[in-house]
């Protein structure tokens, strides 16, 4: 049986690789260059701009690890290219383009909507705002099931990314101190200067238990499948994930 809290465990990095891969590919910068955007602003009001037309201290509070000063900053530059809703909208062409264009075509497309979209239309909105935002917007029909997975599974990452925040908070872990521990290389992008980053060693232990936390919080997320469903659910995204991979190899 594939309990709650191993179904998240196993869907955690390719939930995390498949939903965010748009979010990394050239292409959607060229779009957004295109649309009139420098940059990182594309991304910041893109996808913040499934919080609405509100405050640059309301997406920072959601990019739990950026700098909030840099979050003011590609915000208002994003803000005078177009709207937040406009952003969004932009945001999700491209997540939807990249799946037409990049996930294999692989058999259980369907079937996987199907079940991500159960979990993301039943479950809970708390603690996950992006999430919340994002499942406002249009999903791809069934006539395009690379691009509507491509948009649940952003869904799902979306959700973990807000119980994984408040589960890095309740860990005692500032967002720079989060940002040293897993993801350093990140730090320019997120507004901070590497050269002040604490010891990401230092906060190790507590990472893992921000992690542990994340997939208990995630686990409960994923109690509305049945057993069989969950399992079923592992297997396609991890499925789905391999052959991802493996067309980037060639």
């Amino acid at each position: 049986m594939t309990t709650p809290e191993d179904a998240a465990r196993a869907i955690a990095r390719p939930v995390g690789d498949l939903g965010g891969a748009f979010m990394l590919d050239g292409a959607t910068y060229a779009k957004g260059a295109e649309l009139g955007f420098s940059g990182i602003d594309f991304y910041v009001l893109g996808r913040g701009g499934a919080l609405g037309d509100t405050s640059a201290d309301v997406v920072a509070s959601a990019f739990l690890y950026w700098n909030p000063g840099h979050v003011a900053t590609q915000w208002e530059a994003g803000r005078a290219v177009m709207s937040p809703a406009d952003g969004a909208a932009a945001w999700a062409d491209v997540c939807h383009t990249y799946g037409d264009t990049n996930l294999p075509d692989v058999d259980g497309l369907d079937r996987l909507g199907v079940l991500a979209g159960k979990v993301v239309a039943e479950t809970s909105p708390a603690g996950a705002p992006l999430f919340a935002g994002w499942r406002t917007l249009a999903v791809p029909g069934a006539d395009r099931p690379r691009a509507r997975a491509q948009h649940l599974l952003n869904a799902l990452r979306e959700l973990r990314g807000g119980l994984h925040g408040g589960a890095v908070l309740a860990a005692g872990l500032s967002p720079i101190e989060a940002v040293a521990v897993n993801a350093p290389g990140m730090a320019p992008i997120f507004g901070w200067d590497p050269d002040s980053l604490p010891d990401g060693a230092v906060a190790a232990e507590r990472w893992k238990v921000a992690e542990t936390g994340t997939d208990v919080a995630m686990g409960r997320v994923l109690s509305v499948l049945d057993d069989t469903e969950r399992a079923e659910l592992v297997e396609l995204v991890t499925g789905l994930h391999s052959a991802w991979l493996k067309s980037k190899e060639g």
